[in-house]
């Protein structure tokens, strides 16, 4: 039986890592059950890898895969996010992700082997468009967050720019619920680009 998906804006079809307790395609809603999280903690307390993700083989070359994201904040660590995903040591995850304060926020995490953990910025509203981009051997996160009516364009904010330490990369989405009873992320306006980042941090 054939279990890829195909999304529309994507060139290649997906398939299930890890499965959800439920998803719709229409816009892509994933819903990740209680205690779900892509986590190797640096003090070698605890390694998660049980958060659904649903991912894609980019075709060659330069890319930049961008998705607005929405999630449905219970609980401390839920989260929408665009994956990055090479084997269980190496992977990068761009988070919409709500914080101990109770605030949402973008997140970056990045793993080769451990997992280095880093806060962005919060963001103020219940969107936020996340970016991830393939420039030669590197990779690059950005994070956008639509601009109030009538105040022009968003524009890009850079987030990372890092080596994952693996050529051969899957792309796609992930949602989770590491302290909570579950939680959904939904992904709309998919848009994936063939082309190379033109600059890292000019916002365009």
């Amino acid at each position: 039986m054939d279990d890829t998906i195909a999304l529309a804006g994507l060139p290649m079809s997906l398939r299930w890592e890890a499965l959800p307790t439920g998803w719709s395609p229409e816009p892509l809603r994933i819903e990740a059950g209680p205690g779900t999280d892509l986590f190797v903690d640096p003090a070698g307390d605890a390694t998660y890898l049980n958060a659904p993700r649903l991912l894609g083989t980019p075709p060659e070359g330069d890319f930049q895969l961008a998705a607005t994201v929405s999630v449905d904040f219970a609980e401390t660590f839920d989260a929408g996010v665009l994956l990055l995903w090479a084997d269980e040591q190496h992977w990068a995850k761009l988070c919409f992700e709500l914080s101990p304060q109770g605030e949402p926020m973008v997140v970056t995490v990045v793993t080769r082997g451990p997992s280095d953990d880093a806060n962005a910025f919060l963001v103020d509203g219940d969107k936020v468009r996340l970016r991830i981009s393939r420039i030669g051997t590197a990779f690059a996160f950005h994070a956008s967050v639509p601009p109030a009516s009538g105040s022009g364009a968003a524009r890009w904010s850079f987030v990372r720019y890092f080596d994952l330490g693996a050529s051969a990369v899957r792309i796609g989405f992930e949602a989770q619920s590491p302290t909570g009873k579950g939680s959904a992320a939904t992904f709309e306006d998919i848009r994936f680009v063939p082309e190379r980042l033109s600059d890292l941090r000019d916002g365009s």
